[in-house]
């Protein structure tokens, strides 16, 4: 099977830092891989060069076996990835229908020069809603996303990034700040794209989250990669080990 992303020897120097010091990494459509590490492992810097946030210095990145560019956030999108961060980057005082389109407005008519275009205000309504339905994403879509709660905000966000991602979905500490309710309710949606043969990319100190949705976990350390096992009762010592640094 091809994977849908592939990093090849991945290398990425913040002057005497080594950011990423040759990872390689692999994630399937229908799958989510878990991206562990204690902090300062390299997760970030990986997932921000996936995003467009960072260039790599070395190494390369493949879609479907084809070996592509990625430079800024706008590229990453044009290959179909989309990165929900920890921040969310969400607009407090706008509708959700807002922050899904916020920066790609739906707008027309096409021939009109995009500074006087038209918003397709209910357009943009009716999607978000199809896709907040189709997520099992229940909130009141009328009111601005600063007065949801935390698993409603990050419910938006995932949302957000399934609509437009076509091939992969990159999640940073999605259940972070989380209680054990809103937490479920995001464990359910990961799991509900990947029932839609996305494939995820999931940072997480939640072992237990882990766990529960990985198919396979990556270990990272000072910017290596230091194993790669399928989660379960049997590997969560050993999981552990690898982060905290008594393996590889």
């Amino acid at each position: 099977m091809t994977p849908v992303l592939a990093v090849r020897g991945a290398e990425k120097r913040f002057g005497a830092v080594v950011g990423l010091d040759g990872v390689d990494l692999e994630v399937n459509a229908g799958e989510v891989l878990a991206l562990l590490g204690d902090n300062g492992a390299g997760k970030s810097t990986l997932i921000k060069c996936l995003s467009g946030a960072l260039a790599l210095d070395r190494g390369m990145i493949e879609m479907d076996g084809r070996r592509v560019s990625i430079h800024t956030p706008a590229d990453a999108r044009e290959l179909g990835i989309e990165t929900v961060y920890q921040d969310l980057a969400l607009f407090d005082n706008l509708r959700p229908a807002d922050n899904f389109y916020a920066g790609r407005e739906a707008a027309g008519p096409r021939w009109l020069p995009r500074s006087i275009r038209v918003l397709k205000r209910h357009e943009m309504t009716v999607t978000t809603r199809q896709t907040l339905a189709r997520l099992q994403v229940n909130l009141d879509d009328h009111g601005a996303v600063g007065l949801l709660s935390g698993g409603q905000r990050q419910g938006v966000a995932v949302a957000r990034a399934a609509a437009f991602a076509s091939r992969v979905v990159i999640l940073d500490e999605p259940t972070a700040a989380l209680g054990v309710r809103e937490s479920r309710r995001v464990l359910d949606l990961i799991l509900r794209l990947r029932e839609e043969g996305k494939a995820l990319i999931v940072v997480s100190h939640a072992m237990d989250h882990v766990m529960e949705v990985a198919d396979r976990a990556v270990v990272m350390r000072r910017g290596r990669k230091v194993g790669e096992l399928v989660p379960s009762a049997e590997t969560h010592a050993e999981i552990v080990s690898l982060i905290v640094g008594g393996g590889g």
